[in-house]
């Protein structure tokens, strides 16, 4: 086994115990893990992870997971119309949150409560990425507060006036009485379809 396949195959041992138990293993958790029977044999592997960009160290100096950490694997491309050969061939790795979030200190998650955005693929249950700092621009889908009650529609601009609309037709279009205050534009919507 290469080198490079054997620095994948211990982020993804760590990588899964870090999804497991919501925390990064310690030394002697490590040990178990690599299958090694000292801390130097970790301490190499470690270094070898923070060199390749799995791990990084926050600012208080404890591993933390970063770059292509606890990524999935890029195999190819699938038509979504007329059938074509699916070819199974390493490519990349992707890493959700990175390829989900532009910027992560900016985004937050909200789960998703009624059918008013159905017409743009958003369902209940799904979650939705918000960038808080994104300037909203016409059709945008934004998350707002208006008049005290929050909700997701699109963004439309008419003048100085906002008004924000529904993607379902049961639902007239919404503008503010006394306030509107935007909470983020959407940038990304998660579903999953078995639990």
């Amino acid at each position: 086994m290469n080198e490079k396949r054997t620095i994948q195959t211990v982020a993804k041992a760590i990588a899964a115990f870090f999804h497991d138990r919501k925390r990064m293993p310690t030394y002697t958790e490590m040990m178990e893990l690599l299958d090694v029977r000292s801390k130097s044999a970790v301490q190499f592997w470690v270094r070898k992870l923070l060199a390749n960009g799995f791990l990084a160290k926050d600012k208080k100096g404890f591993l933390i997971p970063s770059g292509s950490f606890g990524g999935l694997p890029v195999v190819g491309n699938v038509a979504a119309g007329f059938p074509s050969p699916a070819e199974e061939e390493l490519r990349d790795v992707l890493v959700l949150e990175d390829y989900l979030m532009t910027k992560p200190g900016t985004s937050y998650i909200l789960k998703v409560t009624g059918d008013s955005m159905i017409g743009e693929g958003i369902r209940e249950g799904d979650l939705v990425i918000v960038d808080r700092e994104r300037e909203p621009k016409s059709g945008d889908v934004v998350v707002a507060d208006v008049d005290g009650e929050w909700t997701m529609k699109y963004f439309t601009r008419k003048g100085e006036t906002v008004i924000l609309e529904a993607a379902n037709p049961k639902y007239p279009p919404i503008k503010a009485r006394s306030e509107l205050r935007l909470g983020g534009v959407i940038t990304a919507v998660i579903r999953k379809y078995h639990q």
